[in-house]
Parts: structure tokens; C-alpha cells; sequence
């Protein structure tokens, strides 16, 4: 009886690469992570603002983690494979080899990563076009989008060593045969199809599922020799996510990744994207949760990791002031998408930590406790708290947290991170409380993304977090307590991987549609209520955050009429 029922169970892949380390899980039908495996990879950082990895590298980690996860289970039972990534610029040329993206010609290094920003005066030039393109994502396109750094490849040439100039026009743009998103990268490598999801041509790349493609977007930016060729270079085929791909795995796919042949390969998805299928459709029955009985549309999934972002659906469009979007069918068919975000929150963290004069010392006494650097910093704040609510230790500490700008709502990748409240002291106490304070100014900031999605017509209510971030319990009650609202965890901690495999599920044909999948396949483990004795000072907080900005603007406008 046993065995009949191990036999029945179907299983799904979902592959998940993030920024530093490419993740799989084998999935089961009801979203139960059955085994998981990661793998990190490689970033280079040549100077300031430029962040590169290798393609090679990212699928040998996707091939090493997928063996790792489906290693003794019976090949029958697997029926699908959905890939998710970062929104980074993959390139190369006629054969599919890759192309150097950097000026030390090095091939090896064809991804732009999406945070990179070297596309800074290039995506300046996009966005004083006021192109009718760009009411789509905020109005104001990101340098982290792909057609600034495609404008750059296109015009950079860069001294190299002194000696000559090496002219990426002439050893990258006219050699690429193909621009692929990242995720799109993965879904051809597995089946030789070079078609896209809609989910990237829609987010990255400025596509309209009703329009396609704008010629006179890419002539008025000087990219018109991808009009020429009909759009081969970036993508004239585009399916929806969890869409089937080609007729499956490629024989040399297959055995690259340790899977049978043919196995079904589903349109893929942005990483945040499929954190946002992971959660934001879970059954919520029983929990109390305003969004009970409500549509999906009150619902943000929030995908905290390295950087945060901020999906927002709606059954019209809404058009939000520096919120990318809105994209429709981008994330949730038949849905309009709203992306609000910031692009170092994880990474923030990590740095502000690590930088400080204390850290080795923080370090040492983590290590000597058995437990994480950030379980111990949360420990010694409910020591030093005494009588106050941990968050009232930051009464004179602020931080303004854009320390690689500001992707929403303000659009300025220009902002520069600001910490007011400081002393001589540099012991444990102090990171502590300078670490708690960045974890109060993410949250702020969030609070500054969801009321300008509200005032723009949203009605959100309830916020379901995903990501590394979400497994910090302070960093999810201060969300929380800032916001307001309650604050959904999945049950499954990675939620990012079960959104992948819902695609894989879709692709098999085990499910209808993503909406099915999503009900079944996500589920809820544990939601954080809001402390709402402690709105008034959380109110106040917000008060001196926005003030912060306008400081730092104040003081630039004086040194920029020197």
C-alpha cells in the first residue's frame, strides 16, 4: 500500500537564481519542500558600480544543485522544471557563446548583474525622451532595466591598460547574437528555445502584451538595429509564465542536470516574481487575516533578500509615481502588477554589520554562542532594551537607508545613505542599536512604497513576506509594527523555490492554470499582528525618515551652487 502511494506522488523542480548562490527544491503537488540544495556563485566587481558573473558558472550551479535535490528519486515522478533568476543582462554572440560584457575582454564575464549601475548616463538620455513607454514603469526607467545597459554596451569604449581602446560596439554589440534576461537564459539552455516570458520583456525591457514592441522607443534611443533584425537579438517569441517551452529538456540538458529527457520546462520568471507566486495566493481561511474574503488585490508579496521588492496586483491598471508597472500578466495572469522596490536591504544590512568597529568582536561572541550573527544581535537588543519596547531604542538614531539609491518611490539613483544620531561609543551596544535602526529605516521606506501605491488607488491590507530577510524575526515585526498590518510567513521558508515549481506544475499540465496552482501549492506557517501601542512612535519615526530626505536634498542644492 505504501509503495502505491510513493508511486502516485508527483513531484516538481524549481530552480532559483539569486544574486550570490543558485538554490533548487524538488517540490511536492501540495508545496511541500521535499529536498533542497544551494550553491553559490561568482560575482566580479571590476570598479565601482559594475557587478558581473558568468552564464557558465550559473548553469553549472543550477546542474550541481538539481542532481543534489532529485538524487533517489524515480525519474517517473518528476513532471516538471520551472527556472526563476535575477534580472540580469546575459549576452552572447551567433553561436551562443559568450561575450565579454566588460572592458577587460574577458568572455567568461557576459551577465551585467541587475544591480549593477554603470548605465548611468545612458539611462539619463532614456528618460529625458519622456518616451510613452515609460508611463510603464513609474515614469522614470531604472538604470537597473536592460535597455540602458544595452545603450551602453553600444557605446562605451574604455581605455584598457593605457595601450588602446577596447571598443565594446565593436567586440560586443555587433558580435551578440542574442540579449537574454537572465531567467529567459535558463529556460533556452534547458530546451533551445529561444523564446521569452512575458514576465521579463514586460518588467525589463519595455514589451506590451497588447503593443509588443515600440519601434520608435528603440530609435529614440539610439538601439534602432534591433528594429532591423526584427527583434531576434531580445525576443519576437514570447510565452506566458509556466507556459510549456519547446518539447521539454534537451537530451544534453537532461543529462547536464541529472533529469529524463523531455521532462516539461516552464516559461520562467524573475526571482521576486516567483517569490510573489509562492505566497500571494495562499489560502488564508481561519487566521484571522483582513485579507479574509477579500480579493488577492489587498495583498502585497514583499521578496526581501539582498535587495526588497514590493508586488502589488490589481484587476485594472494603477499607475503609481515611481512604481514600476503597471505590467500586466506579468506575475499573476489576467492580474496587472505593480513593482515597488529598494536596492540593497539584505545587502545593506550586511554591510552597515560588517563595517562596523565592533563586528569582530560581535563576531567572536557568536561564534562562542553556537548561533548566527544576527540571532545574537537580536539577543543582546532584548538585553539592553530594559523596560522599553526593543524598536524605542532608536529614539535618537536614524538612518536613511539608500545607500545604492533609490528605486521607489523617489526614483534617484543619485540618494546617498545618511545615519543622524551618532556618538564616540563603538562597543556592541552601539552596532546593535545602528543595526536595528537600518532594519527601521527598510521598513520605513516600505511604509514610504505601500502609502504611495494606496494614494495612487491600491487598497492593501495585508503583507506576505518571502525571501532570507523574513526568516529575522525583528526584521519581520518591525515591518509589521511601521506598516501596520499583519505580516504573513510562509510555510514553507522557501517560498521563492515553490513559486519556481508552481511554474514547473503549470508546465506539466497537473494544474488549470497558475491560479490553481498557486491555491494549492502555497501555504501559510505564521502571521506577525502589528503592536499597535506603538503607532504613535513608529508615526513619528516616519516624520523624521521623510524629513531626512529633504535635508539631504536641501544640503545638495546649496554645494551644487558652488
Amino acid at each position: 500500500m505504501n509503495s502505491k502511494k510513493q508511486s502516485l506522488v508527483k513531484y516538481y523542480v524549481g530552480i532559483d537564481v539569486g544574486s550570490a548562490s543558485v538554490r533548487a527544491a524538488l517540490v511536492d503537488r501540495f508545496g511541500t519542500v521535499v529536498a533542497h540544495a544551494d550553491q553559490p556563485i561568482q560575482i566580479w566587481e571590476p570598479q565601482p558600480d559594475h557587478y558581473e558573473q558568468s552564464s557558465a558558472d550559473i548553469w553549472a550551479a543550477c546542474c550541481s544543485v538539481t542532481k543534489k535535490v532529485v538524487r533517489g528519486v524515480d525519474a517517473s515522478q518528476i513532471r516538471g522544471v520551472g527556472f526563476d533568476a535575477t534580472c540580469s543582462l546575459v549576452v552572447v554572440d551567433k553561436q551562443f557563446q559568450p561575450l565579454a560584457v566588460n572592458c577587460e575582454g574577458q568572455n567568461y564575464r557576459n551577465v551585467i548583474m541587475w544591480m549593477d549601475h554603470r548605465a548611468v548616463s545612458q539611462v539619463e538620455c532614456i528618460n529625458a525622451t519622456q518616451h510613452r513607454v515609460l508611463s510603464y514603469v513609474g515614469g522614470v526607467m531604472s538604470v537597473e532595466m536592460q535597455p540602458p545597459k544595452l545603450l551602453w554596451i553600444k557605446e562605451v569604449s574604455t581605455p584598457k591598460t593605457g595601450v588602446f581602446l577596447l571598443n565594446l560596439k565593436e567586440s560586443c554589440w555587433e558580435k551578440a547574437g542574442y540579449f537574454f534576461d537572465l531567467p529567459d537564459f535558463l529556460s533556452w539552455k534547458a530546451t533551445g528555445v529561444t523564446a521569452r516570458s512575458l514576465c521579463t520583456v514586460v518588467c525589463k525591457w519595455t514589451y506590451t502584451p497588447d503593443g509588443g514592441w515600440d519601434d520608435s522607443f528603440w530609435e529614440m534611443i539610439g538601439l534602432e538595429d534591433l528594429v532591423k533584425d526584427k527583434y531576434e537579438k531580445i525576443g519576437n517569441h514570447v510565452l506566458s509564465p509556466g507556459e510549456s517551452v519547446g518539447k521539454g529538456l534537451t537530451p544534453e540538458a537532461a543529462k547536464d542536470l541529472g533529469l529524463p529527457e523531455g521532462i516539461a520546462v516552464a516559461a520562467s520568471l524573475i526571482d521576486a516574481h516567483a517569490g510573489g507566486l509562492g505566497v500571494i495566493g495562499a489560502d488564508v481561511k481561519g487566521h484571522n487575516l483582513p485579507c479574509e474574503n477579500q480579493p488577492i488585490t489587498s495583498r502585497v508579496a514583499m521578496i526581501c533578500g539582498t535587495s526588497s521588492c514590493h508586488m502589488g496586483i490589481s484587476e485594472t491598471p494603477i499607475f503609481v509615481p515611481g512604481v514600476w508597472g503597471p505590467y500586466f500578466s506579468a506575475m499573476v495572469p489576467g492580474l496587472w502588477l505593480n513593482e515597488g522596490g529598494q536596492s540593497a536591504t539584505g545587502k545593506l544590512i550586511d554591510h552597515v554589520v560588517r563595517g562596523h568597529v565592533a563586528f569582530p568582536e560581535l563576531q567572536s561572541k557568536a561564534a562562542a554562542s553556537a548561533h548566527s550573527i544576527y540571532t545574537y544581535l537580536n539577543s543582546h537588543l532584548d538585553l539592553i532594551k530594559k523596560s522599553l519596547p526593543v524598536g524605542f531604542l532608536t529614539v535618537d538614531l536614524h538612518v536613511w537607508p539608500d545607500f545604492h539609491g533609490n528605486r521607489s518611490p523617489l526614483t534617484d539613483l543619485t540618494l546617498k545613505g545618511m545615519v543622524v544620531g551618532l556618538t564616540l561609543s563603538g562597543g556592541l551596544d552601539e552596532l546593535a542599536l545602528i543595526y536595528l535602526a537600518t532594519i527601521q529605516a527598510i521598513a520605513l521606506g516600505t511604509r514610504h512604497i505601500l502609502e504611495t501605491m494606496q494614494a495612487a488607488g491600491h487598497h492593501i491590507n495585508t503583507l506576505f513576506l518571502c525571501g532570507g530577510l523574513s526568516k529575522n524575526p525583528l526584521f519581520v515585526q518591525m515591518h509589521a509594527d511601521i506598516t501596520g498590518k499583519p505580516v504573513v510567513l510562509s510555510k514553507e521558508v522557501e517560498s521563492v523555490l515553490v513559486g519556481a515549481a508552481v511554474l514547473g506544475a503549470c508546465a506539466s499540465g497537473d494544474f488549470a492554470s497558475i491560479q490553481e496552482a498557486m491555491a494549492k501549492m502555497g501555504k501559510i506557517g505564521r502571521v506577525v499582528q502589528p503592536n499597535h501601542e506603538h503607532k504613535r512612535f513608529y508615526d513619528k519615526k516616519y516624520e523624521v525618515f521623510l524629513k531626512l530626505v529633504e535635508h539631504q536634498r536641501e544640503y545638495r542644492s546649496i554645494m551644487n551652487s558652488f
